[in-house]
Order: C-alpha cells, then structure tokens, then sequence
C-alpha cells in the first residue's frame, strides 16, 4: 500500500529489549507520538543470533518471550521479529514506514538507516529519541550489574 494513500502514519522502531525495563516503554511511547496522531508502531525484535553477533553473548529472554513482552504492550501494535540475516534495507522494504524512530544508542543504525533512504530516494522521516531522565535501572546491563551485587553478597 503506497504510504500517500495511508490515514495512519506507520513509526518503525527497533531493538534488543531483553529485561524490559521503563527506559524502553519510554522509548516506545515517544517513538509512537513522532507519528502523529493515530500513528501505529511496528517493532522489530532483533533475533539472538544477531544480538550475539553485536553484543558477544546472547540475551538472557528468548527472542520469542522478548517479541511477546513487546508486543504485549499498549503502546505497540505489532511485534515481529527480526530478519536472520539483518539488512534495515529489508526491513524497509518490508514494513514501508513513514517514520523511522531510532534510539539515543542507535548511531550506527541511523547512519545505515539514513543512507538507505537517500540511495533508494525515500520519503521517510528519521528521528532520534532522547534519553530518558537518569534513573538507576534504566537499561539491561544495569538491572544485570544490580542482580549481581544483590546476590552476590
């Protein structure tokens, strides 16, 4: 469905999301407003395979209990997993979303995001979500580290 046709603007957002925590509600929730009102947000789930690749280890949550989680949430509309093989290319093509939303710790992604469109001459938006005020367990490796002083005594 060519995306001028579309009432709904469609927000394409994406990431790990292993121990969901606030800071990715947040995200999320601001992801969803860059579109406007009535937008949808589709979120792309990175599989294991390609979090390993990134990170050097695997998730701690199973890429199908992470899409469930995410999916779950009342910001999102739909939840899906990402491609074995990650191309953003794909993805785009794939989804067709008016907006891409990238998060404060997303540079490389946007830069792939970005020379995707002007090669391909793509009218999508691209914005970058902030962070979010500091709070002590605002990302993963935090709630990790924390888990571990905590039982570690």
């Amino acid at each position: 469905m060519p995306t001028e046709n579309r009432t709904k603007k469609i927000v394409l957002a994406s990431g790990v999301f292993d121990l969901l925590h606030l800071g990715h509600v947040k995200f999320l929730e601001e992801a969803k407003k860059s579109g406007g009102e009535n937008a949808e947000l589709v979120v792309i789930i990175a599989r294991d395979s390609n979090v390993e690749k990134m990170k050097g280890a695997k998730p701690i949550m199973s890429e199908n209990q992470r899409r469930a989680l995410v999916e779950s949430l009342k910001v999102v509309d739909e939840a899906v997993l990402g491609l074995e093989h990650f191309g953003i290319g794909d993805v785009i093509e794939k989804v067709k979303p008016d907006v891409v939303a990238l998060g404060y710790d997303q540079t490389s992604m946007e830069k792939h995001v970005k020379e995707y469109i002007d090669k391909n001459k793509l009218n999508i938006k691209v914005v970058r979500v902030g962070k979010f005020e500091e709070d002590e367990l605002d990302s993963s490796s935090k709630i990790r580290k924390k888990i571990v002083e905590k039982f570690s005594r």
